[in-house]
């Protein structure tokens, strides 16, 4: 419903300001270019969908070995401790205890298809336990505040969308999205405990969250004594080192697990097709909205207007080409990434804005899709504390990719 409105108000918007520039500027232009953005955008969206098929294939492809090879169940047992104190509502040894796992495990490796059932599973279970069925429970909200974050190790989406578009190296944006995740996901926990009065500061919690603020800090200690050709070096070196052990990771778990993984890579590849071809009719819309409010100059006014303002205030503007995707990534996943593709195709895939795009997508998820989603599922009306909890997330997120776009690129 969010989107179904913004789509139409870039339409609106987009004619009103190029019928202002017809009638008092006398620009004849402006129609046409409208006109012709909405064939090129559609050209371009599907160019976009089509290239996607073969990397989608090859990563979902290699997701499926991992998931049939058990490494979402060790990802779940290695969460075990931490995840027990953060649900302290749900009785031990409640089932769904397993599936709350498996999802946050499942999204963390991109694996959207399987973790969005598994999500709506284990709400469903999370009702069972609700005595007031229409009221969000606690263990509801912090369930929802860890998907909305959007924690994940491996941000498939965005390298592939990278790679369509021509990056010199589409992994470059890797580790900057899995800091810029982590904030996200450490703010929103933390808020949601602050909230509910979850003590972080027994053993369990200050270990596992101390060591991971630790490595994280030591990352970024690390880069910033880099120069900046070193920091590209060793940033995609270590990207990519990283990626090709998780795929040998995966295989391995595969063949430790007496899997077949030939057959369970086509298994997967299939599903690469299928998604390749099921978010052309999306792209295609998103795309062809921005083109038309692009071309108006609508676009143009937005950000000229942001820019003036940052610029007053003594700050640097060139990240304002990217904030139309940090603006729409809480509202619509769809209407965010269409923002990302539109930044890359703009200032170039290898600029700084088409990277900062490429982070504000990465580093949280969409807030508002998915309370309405997992909420509406199992007839949620009352959400207390759920929607401040996730906003603080992408803020924190947003926030964080900011700084360590500056720090990186």
């Amino acid at each position: 419903m969010v989107l179904n409105y913004i789509w139409i108000a870039f339409f609106l918007i987009a004619f009103v300001v190029a019928l202002i520039k017809l009638i008092f500027m006398g620009d004849v232009e402006v129609f046409p270019a409208m006109m012709n953005s909405t064939f090129s955008s559609a050209e371009t969206a599907f160019t976009i969908s089509l290239g996607l098929t073969g990397v989608l294939s090859l990563w979902l492809g290699i997701m499926k070995i991992g998931e049939l090879g058990g490494v979402v169940n060790l990802l779940a047992r290695w969460m075990s401790p931490l995840f027990c104190r953060l649900f302290p509502d749900v009785p031990k040894g409640h089932p769904v205890t397993g599936t709350i796992f498996m999802n946050i495990a499942a999204n963390m490796l991109g694996l959207d298809n399987a973790a969005t059932p598994l999500g709506l599973k284990a709400m469903e279970e999370l009702q069972t336990l609700n005595n007031k069925k229409d009221t969000a429970t606690n263990p509801m909200i912090m369930f929802l505040v860890l998907n909305t974050s959007g924690l994940t190790i491996i941000p498939v989406s965005i390298m592939v969308y990278r790679a369509q578009m021509g990056a010199a190296q589409p992994t470059d944006v890797f580790i900057p999205i899995l800091l810029a995740t982590f904030f996200s996901t450490l703010v929103g926990m933390i808020s949601v405990c602050i909230y509910q009065r979850i003590n972080l500061f027994n053993r369990t919690m200050l270990t596992i969250l101390g060591g991971m603020c630790l490595a994280v800090g030591l990352i970024i200690w690390g880069v910033s004594q880099l120069s900046r050709e070193q920091m590209d070096l060793y940033s995609g070196l270590v990207a990519n080192i990283f990626l090709f052990l998780i795929i040998m990771g995966f295989i391995l778990a595969g063949m430790r697990k007496r899997v077949n993984v030939y057959d369970a890579f086509i298994e997967g590849a299939k599903e690469g097709f299928q998604t390749a071809v099921r978010i052309i009719p999306y792209l295609v819309a998103v795309l062809v909205a921005i083109g038309v409010f692009r071309a108006s100059g609508a676009m143009d006014m937005l950000l000229d207007g942001i820019e003036a303002g940052v610029a007053a205030m003594g700050f640097d503007t060139e990240f304002v080409g990217a904030l139309p995707t940090a603006l729409m990534k809480p509202l619509s996943g769809s209407g965010a990434r269409g923002m990302m593709v539109d930044a890359m195709q703009t200032y170039g895939p290898d600029s700084f804005v088409g990277r900062l795009a490429c982070l504000f997508q990465g580093s949280t998820d969409t807030t508002f899709y998915i309370l309405a989603v997992y909420f509406g599922s199992v007839g949620i009306r009352q959400t207390r504390h759920a929607v401040p909890c996730g906003l603080l997330a992408d803020a924190a997120g947003i926030t964080a990719a900011l700084f360590i776009c500056y720090l990186f690129f």
